[in-house]
């Protein structure tokens, strides 16, 4: 049970230090916060075995909202890296005000790309590139990006990152090769529908692949 626990005492300890953390977590006079273009949010999801009639998402839990470089920094080193993740749960940074789920206004027309992983080191820095590349705003297309999801799992761990309008095909192509190259992948990656999976009829091999 401490370990469900651990994400929000974790934020608890560190959100108060942040300012004076940088990349790679040495200690540095604070010079004053660096606004982003936006707010950001962690969230995070220690999946265990659901209750009867549980509802999906009920173990979804936001961490902390942060608009600041410092903050990001801080809450990254402190707490929010895969390898910091138990055996089944993921970790969540969408915009602020979009909540990572299907049915969320933001997420209802959307879809994903997936990027499959089963080496801890390369996951967790395809984590960090892809981190770095939303808040930083290194997406030509960044109005159409919801979000990044990093979900821990025993059989293999894996990235979807996560769009508004899944019928431009034009824009997710250009998110997709963008990505790709953000995390330097080289295999294929595929994107599918919200709606496809909502309906439980994904579309074999996805519908755009890159």
């Amino acid at each position: 049970m401490a370990e469900v626990e651990a994400p929000a005492a974790a934020v608890a300890a560190a959100t108060p230090e942040v300012a004076t953390v940088t990349e790679g977590g040495a200690a540095t006079e604070a010079k004053g916060p660096h606004k982003l273009h936006r707010q950001w949010t962690f969230w995070y999801d220690i999946q265990s075995k659901p209750k009867p009639g549980a509802a999906w998402g009920t173990s979804l839990k936001k961490a902390y909202t942060f608009d600041t470089v410092e903050e990001f920094w801080g809450l990254y080193d402190h707490v929010f890296r895969p390898s910091k993740l138990p055996g089944t749960a993921d970790f969540h940074l969408f915009k602020a005000g979009v909540e990572p789920k299907w049915e969320d206004p933001e997420c209802a027309n959307g879809g994903k790309w997936t990027v499959p992983c089963n080496r801890k080191p390369t996951f967790e820095t395809m984590w960090l590139e892809t981190l770095m590349a939303l808040v930083g705003d290194q997406f030509d297309e960044t109005d159409d990006i919801c979000g990044i999801v990093a979900s821990v799992r025993p059989r293999g761990d894996k990235l979807a990152l996560w769009t508004r309008t899944a019928s431009n095909e034009a824009v997710q192509v250009n998110i997709g090769k963008k990505w790709k190259d953000v995390i330097d992948y080289n295999d294929k990656i595929i994107y599918t529908f919200h709606d496809d999976s909502r309906r439980d009829k994904p579309s074999r091999g996805g519908r755009y692949t890159v």
